[in-house]
């Protein structure tokens, strides 16, 4: 590809705000309504009836195969988040949903402190894997936003802001938690914590708004319950559905390998004294090139080391992937390494690759985790290089 040529596809192409908005609510809009006209919108009705179940309280975590055939695996605060779309026709809510999750995530990749060239590129080059996340209705978008936005109101020092979409992730969903990594580039720490604290209080109690104290304690305990049994569903190799599960570099491991009784630490805990390495540069935590890279290394290790990762999770790893992109100085090598990895995350399930290989490589081996993967281990190895400080410029200049 000729310089004229690439100058052109990024001006008319991944840098075209217009086409990405295009491509970003129709693509998922297109899901929504595939799914509903399938038949295939179990998730929505699961979400909706934990607001019912939680206004009746009774027990948020069993199974309901009268109403839906799945268990809710999310805190008491998402009856809450859910309940205005459980007020709706189960059709016209679905859809809602799907485009609050949409827009939500739209709005925090605009906060983000990079130029808005790149906004726009990070909104065409995930809009696919958003339709895959939105082909589910899924609430793995909310929860992106809300770690992109804990980033973002980090950098802009207000700790208030931040610490509010982290806990509200961490009450809906506990892999929010991974929001605190920002915690280290806080210029005020004291605060940050006291607004942890703050935050914390209010999402644990805002639920008394409509259930009883004894029954909201009893929640968190059948939620907690409720986790470990579907951890310990995500190890086993035989468990129905077992192919949608572990879509991580554990499952990938576990089934390649084929180990039924692998201990999942003895690969999470190297992956997080790696994980913790990538913050020895102390020097360097006011440099906003190196906290973009460990704001990639966080969205995409939530994912990949996390045995409850499915396909329509990678929605949180990809905003990572395409940002470490978009910060790497191009050279023909990294175009092609991101052309390969981009493509083997998003369209590793689609036909593009034919049905065969979706259904006998990429699924019961997890295929997917693995570009993300490598995508980590380059971004941890560039961390100890000092390679960061080659990034490209990325001011939140518009």
């Amino acid at each position: 590809m000729s310089n004229k040529t690439r100058m052109s596809w990024t001006r008319n192409v991944l840098y075209n705000e217009k086409l990405g908005w295009a491509l970003w609510f129709g693509l998922s809009l297109f899901a929504a309504l595939q799914a509903i006209g399938l038949h295939e919108i179990n998730n929505f009705l699961v979400y909706r009836h934990v607001y019912v179940h939680l206004i009746q309280q009774v027990n948020l975590y069993l199974p309901y195969p009268q109403e839906h055939y799945d268990v809710n695996l999310y805190g008491p605060l998402f009856g809450l988040v859910i309940a205005p779309f459980s007020w709706l026709p189960v059709n016209m809510g679905s859809v809602l949903w799907v485009l609050f999750n949409v827009s939500f995530l739209l709005f925090a990749i605009y906060q983000l402190p990079i130029h808005r060239k790149w906004k726009a590129a990070l909104v065409v080059l995930c809009a696919h894997e958003l339709m895959n996340a939105s082909s589910w209705l899924q609430i793995n978008a909310l929860i992106c936003g809300c770690l992109l936005l804990g980033f973002a109101y980090v950098q802009k020092e207000k700790e208030g802001h931040a610490l509010f979409f982290i806990m509200a992730a961490t009450f809906i969903k506990l892999l929010g938690g991974v929001g605190f990594a920002f915690f280290l580039f806080s210029s005020k720490p004291f605060r940050f914590f006291v607004w942890a604290v703050v935050w914390s209080c209010v999402f644990f109690v805002l639920p008394l708004l409509v259930v009883s104290f004894p029954y909201l304690v009893q929640s968190y305990k059948d939620w907690y319950v409720a986790i470990l049994a579907k951890h310990e569903k995500n190890d086993s190799l035989t468990a129905p559905n077992v192919l949608y599960q572990n879509v991580s570099v554990l499952g990938m491991l576990r089934r390649i390998f084929y180990l039924p009784k692998m201990n999942d630490i003895f690969i999470l805990l190297p992956a997080f004294a790696a994980f913790l390495s990538q913050f020895f540069p102390v020097k360097h935590y006011k440099d906003l090139r190196y906290r973009h890279y460990i704001l990639c290394s966080v969205l995409l290790s939530t994912v990949i080391f996390n045995s409850s990762s499915e396909s329509p999770t990678y929605i949180i790893a990809m905003p990572g992937l395409c940002l470490w992109y978009l910060l790497q100085p191009k050279t023909k090598t990294v175009n092609i390494f991101f052309a390969v990895v981009f493509f083997m995350t998003t369209f590793l399930y689609s036909d593009l690759l034919t049905p065969w290989f979706r259904e006998h490589v990429a699924k019961p081996y997890s295929i997917k985790a693995f570009p993300s993967f490598v995508v980590w281990v380059v971004i941890l190895v560039q961390i100890h290089k000092k390679q960061f400080l080659k990034a490209r410029n990325s001011p939140s200049a518009g």
